[in-house]
């Protein structure tokens, strides 16, 4: 069977994005037990989070894409380098369409343009961006379960799942935390940590849908994905994983991710 009988591939793309959102509200649901944690912690925790997305990007979405690529008589590295520029193209384009702010930055450091609307919603509007990637990713991968691919796998495409899962427990907490350490109440620092990860489900249904679809641009889509994925991490994880002086934590942390995430893969997909 290509994917879990009973269940359409969109579904299970569905479900399992349910989960990744889930781990997202654990995270930020930590503000009703902790006022605070320590600083390197959460840098730490940002650099597995990095890690985590690097090694996705590749064992996941890339490597399967060059696969399916060759397997249809196109140029792997044609299909992968096209789809994986797009994506960055695409996050970058929206990241300067967009006015946004990162949790780590001040406010007069909002990116994007000028715009009137409260830090919060500047930083909701961030996390956005940032997790459309991760539920895309999460998509294609079901995706390509519907479309009966050779290298796609139940297991795999779980992994997948289980390891973006993973890395966003920790981002959940990077951003509930320090607004609770801010003076915002814990219900609206909780509210605005997981308020953005209700995107993950969203984009996961659209992209399983797209590529069962037009079943010709899942490589494309893999890549795509990919892209998008290590544009938000070097754009945004790494730096501010990086900028508070615990730069060992934060590559320690980001080594661990990339680990797992590769053993992940390999031993289930």
């Amino acid at each position: 069977m290509t994917f879990v009988e009973g269940f359409h591939p969109v579904w299970q793309a569905f479900i399992a994005a349910l989960f990744t959102y889930g781990t997202n509200a654990l995270g930020a649901a930590s503000v009703f037990m902790i006022r605070s944690v320590r600083r390197v912690l959460l840098d730490s925790m940002l650099g597995f989070a990095g890690g985590v997305m690097l090694a996705a990007s590749f064992w996941s979405l890339l490597s399967p894409a060059m696969e399916m690529a060759a397997a249809d008589g196109r140029s792997p590295w044609l299909v992968a380098l096209s789809g994986f520029l797009l994506g960055g193209l695409a996050l970058f384009l929206v990241n300067r369409a967009l006015p946004h702010v990162h949790i780590n930055y001040p406010a007069p450091k909002a990116e994007g343009p000028s715009s009137s609307y409260r830090r919060s919603t500047l930083l909701v509007i961030a996390l956005t961006i940032h997790n459309i990637p991760e539920g895309l990713a999460v998509g294609v991968a079901f995706g390509a379960l519907g479309a009966g691919v050779p290298s796609a796998s139940v297991a795999g495409a779980f992994a997948l799942a289980v390891g973006i899962g993973l890395q966003n427990f920790p981002e959940g907490m990077a951003v509930a935390l320090p607004l609770r350490r801010e003076g915002m109440s814990r219900w609206r620092s909780f509210h605005i940590g997981q308020l953005s990860g209700i995107v993950e489900p969203i984009a996961a249904v659209a992209g399983a849908a797209l590529v069962l679809l037009v079943e010709p641009i899942l490589p494309y889509a893999l890549s795509f994905a990919a892209g998008a994925m290590i544009y938000v991490v070097i754009q945004e994880v790494i730096p501010e994983a990086q900028s508070n002086g615990n730069s060992e934590a934060a590559t320690a942390g980001g080594m661990l991710g990339f680990a797992l995430m590769m053993v992940l893969d390999v031993v289930f997909g």
